[in-house]
């Protein structure tokens, strides 16, 4: 690991109120000293005060600031810290770093304050990826996951689950260099529970990396219907303004329209598309394919259906397009008069998907909602059905965890496999050292959740992606 002292602007490039320099090595302190006016010298002073003075490039004055001491080992990097905090005009601030640069520190690269905080022991891998969810959450789902995480709930999981593997595998070891003293006779049914019992909170794990994604990332929404039943009404409803054009003229959607909006802590990444029919107009038969494309993805769609008017061969066309898919039809227009009900609906559903009801097989009722979008009735039984049907249950992060990062899983996903191989040794009675040889490929596959048998090529790429002065 270098070992020179690093710097960065550590607040956003722009004009506000404060602006933080951070300045973390063995010559954060001289630096800092080297370019501080104050009543005392920076070398000496106390860990974690605050001096206040002014920052000069030479004889000139650039700023009044405040300067945070904060001394080895007792900071983020684990490394002597110095914050210089400023004011926060974009110029003032890039002049104080300039400063701190001349005077000995190098520009820091992206991330690297928190890839030495994981270098130095103070965090593991997956607090160290925590903390740019932190910077990048969109909702407060997202948020609390990745403070959870941060406080490392995931470290905790991974270090009892891997020391039960490494206890066993050690075990196994032992017992093999020891033959005469220690007896494995049916061990490998006492192996057999405790990796059934691993693999129970493994799939666990692994189980809740959807409900984590969308947390995180969002729920891909998709609103489909034929033209003119509401969906642009749909979209600027939720959006809380005119995102979409709404006129009476059919067609008037041709393009897919993508918003971001927030519903009780959720995020929907929401996309209205051209209303679905038949139709000779080439660009708007180009935008219902490419509603159609967005349908196969979507975690998500919301079926707009004309309450008012009787159902068509495109309602038909649109009910194929979602089977099978998590969907909520909500009936619009219902402040005129309703000729579509929830129940000839569901009938309707039934037939064409060609259900045989003497024999019980009922399509499964999809959620319906009766709403007028006009009168912005119905929301939030859409909220709430949306909620239920995302987060299965209230959810705790004091408890739960919820793995948000594709890495992790992919990690799950190998351990898993090899504590199945030992599952297979077992079965076969093959000779205890098989066991170990697959044990060991779990126990490292954990590990690179936690960073401690990640390779140097990894670590730099996935620090790579965090922003500058972090």
């Amino acid at each position: 690991m270098k070992k020179d002292t690093i710097a960065a602007i550590s607040t956003g490039m722009t004009n506000s109120g404060i602006g933080i320099v951070r300045i973390s090595g063995s010559e954060a302190f001289r630096i800092a000293d080297r370019i501080y006016k104050g009543k005392d010298s920076l070398l000496n002073a106390e860990s974690h005060t605050i001096h206040y003075g002014f920052i000069r490039d030479e004889n000139e004055t650039i700023d009044e600031v405040l300067v945070m001491l904060m001394r080895s080992p007792r900071t983020f990097t684990g490394e002597d810290t110095v914050e210089i905090n400023c004011h926060g005009g974009t110029y003032v601030v890039k002049r104080v770093l300039e400063t701190v640069i001349k005077n000995g520190a190098r520009p820091a690269e992206p991330g690297e304050f928190t890839k030495r905080a994981f270098l130095n022991g103070k965090v593991d891998l997956s607090q160290a990826e925590a903390v740019i969810d932190v910077i990048t959450s969109e909702n407060e789902y997202a948020l609390q996951s990745s403070i959870s995480q941060l406080k490392g709930s995931i470290k905790k999981k991974i270090q009892d689950i891997r020391n039960k593997i490494i206890y066993e595998t050690a075990f196994i070891e032992t017992a093999l260099d020891d033959p005469e003293h220690i007896n494995i006779d049916g061990y490998g049914e006492k192996l057999k529970s405790v990796i059934n019992n691993v693999l129970i909170d493994l799939n666990h794990l692994i189980e809740s990396f959807d409900s984590g994604r969308i947390m995180k990332e969002g729920i891909q929404t998709v609103i489909v219907g034929k033209p003119n039943a509401g969906k642009s009404s749909l979209l600027n409803t939720l959006s809380g303004r005119e995102r979409a054009i709404v006129t009476d003229i059919e067609g008037t959607t041709r393009d897919a329209l993508e918003e971001q909006i927030q519903l009780n802590g959720l995020t929907l990444n929401m996309v209205d598309t051209a209303g679905i029919r038949d139709t000779d107009d080439i660009i708007e038969k180009m935008g219902v394919n490419k509603a159609r494309d967005y349908v196969t993805y979507a975690d998500l769609i919301i079926y707009v259906v004309d309450a008012s008017r009787p159902l068509d061969q495109n309602d038909e066309d649109i009910i194929h397009l979602i089977e099978g898919k998590n969907t909520i039809i909500l009936l619009n227009k219902s402040d005129l008069k309703v000729i579509v009900t929830k129940d000839n609906l569901q009938n309707k559903i039934n037939n064409i998907l060609k259900i045989d009801k003497n024999e019980g097989k009922l399509a499964k009722n999809i959620p319906m909602i009766d709403t007028s979008l006009k009168e912005e009735q119905g929301i939030e039984e859409f909220e709430d059905m949306l909620n239920s049907m995302f987060l299965k249950e209230e959810v705790s992060f004091n408890e739960e965890i919820y793995i948000t990062n594709i890495r992790h899983k992919a990690a799950l996903l190998d351990a898993c496999e090899s504590l199945k191989k030992v599952l297979d040794s077992i079965e076969n009675q093959m000779p205890e050292d098989f066991f170990s040889i697959d044990l060991m490929d779990a126990y490292e596959a954990l590990g690179n959740i936690t960073g401690e048998t990640i390779g140097e090529d990894l670590v730099n790429e996935i620090f790579s992606k965090f922003c500058m002065g972090k």
